[in-house]
């Protein structure tokens, strides 16, 4: 996608064998990029969110193997570094899954051949990612497209939560991908943008890159959604996933289940935007089987932002002596409010039958 009309990708390899990224914690106020040289940078460039969002954690853990094995190559290496990366983050499945991937096609090969081997694996996971989410927006284009028939002559407005967009994943974004497409293909439409308290992406993430490739949009506040959409201002929601299970019950950043309440009340409708990669077909039951990460109590009590003079400051906004303990990074919405699932296959129903139908048993999905 665009960053004032150059194009960009949000991970790639550097000349040295050295990881570039975007860190995503300068944003929206500074283009910053990091040069990881290790799997422990990688590690730390997980779990601190300086890269984010399920599909390009799964790439920035594959090139984390890359550099695990450019250190040392062994079995013992590769189990290693695997259980380093798989702690980063608990909850998104796409992480698992690179790994998963990575580790299988790397384990019959030679010592002597993994190095090159798994920089290449990286990037060829890293070019999947981007042909899919291409094909699934262009699925999720149709929607928008039939939603502005229903709705001529005047703009459609589509809500987002958190950042699905192309900074969430290697490029196009998940959510984001069919905006993209059905602005660019001239369909007049115009984008809510939630906040997503407490670390904001939406305000620091969705908005920036939207705004960069000029895409219409407004920044509201969490709490907003579903007042608009009582009052006919939301045509459809679009959000993205950080894992499905098989029976369609999805779980993205905190908030998204209280959106998908507002939009089924309203008769919005709720679509949520899946690359097969963070498909779990292991997993039926979402609120009783997922491991609901727990986040840092200083994303509650403190917030960042830039100053009068240009420098990023972090500033307490809870009283001390309050606790910010409980702080839940994402929620599990129920199949039932689901509309469909946009994936890079066509749209799916979210139910067992239709997932079933459409990806088959977890062996063949693995």
């Amino acid at each position: 996608m665009l960053i004032n009309g150059e194009a960009w990708r949000t991970i790639w390899r550097e000349p040295d064998g050295a990881v570039g990224v975007i860190d995503q914690r300068a944003l929206p106020h500074y283009l910053e990029t990091r040069r990881l040289c290790s799997c422990a940078e990688v590690e730390v460039a997980i779990r601190d969110m300086w890269v984010r969002g399920a599909p390009l954690i799964g790439a920035a853990a594959a090139y984390g193997l890359a550099l695990a094995m450019r250190e040392e190559a062994s079995d013992a290496a590769l189990d290693e570094a695997c259980a380093r990366l798989l702690a980063t983050r608990p909850t998104a499945v796409n992480l698992r899954w690179a790994l998963d991937r990575l580790s299988r096609q790397l384990r019959p090969a030679p010592a002597a051949d993994r190095r090159q081997m798994a920089y290449l694996l990286a990037a060829e996971l890293c070019n999947e990612d981007v042909a899919i989410n291409q094909s699934l927006g262009h699925h999720g284009l149709a929607l928008i497209k039939a939603a502005a028939a229903r709705h001529p002559g005047r703009r459609l407005n589509i809500l987002t939560h958190c950042n699905a967009g192309w900074l969430a994943t290697v490029d196009w974004g998940t959510a984001t991908s069919a905006i993209y497409q059905a602005f660019d293909a001239g369909i007049e439409l115009h984008v809510w943008v939630d906040e997503t308290r407490p670390r904001n992406q939406g305000a620091s993430l969705t908005a920036w890159e939207l705004g960069r490739h000029g895409v219409p949009h407004s920044l509201i506040v969490d709490n907003a959604g579903g007042h608009l959409m009582q009052h006919g201002q939301v045509d459809l929601c679009i959000v993205g996933a950080d894992r499905v299970t098989a029976h369609g019950d999805v779980c993205n950043k905190i908030g998204t289940y209280l959106k998908a309440l507002a939009a089924h009340d309203n008769d919005v409708p709720f679509y949520v935007a899946m690359p097969s990669p963070t498909l779990d077909l292991t997993v039926s039951d979402g609120l009783r089987e997922i491991t609901i990460e727990n986040r840092s109590a200083d994303e509650i009590a403190m917030v960042s932002g830039i100053a009068a003079d240009g420098r990023l400051e972090t500033v307490r906004i809870a009283p001390h002596g309050s606790s910010c303990s409980t702080n839940p990074g994402f929620d599990v919405t129920p199949a039932r409010l689901v509309t469909g699932l946009i994936t890079e296959r066509g749209v799916c129903a979210a139910n067992p039958a239709a997932i079933a139908a459409m990806f088959g048993t977890p062996e063949k999905h693995r």
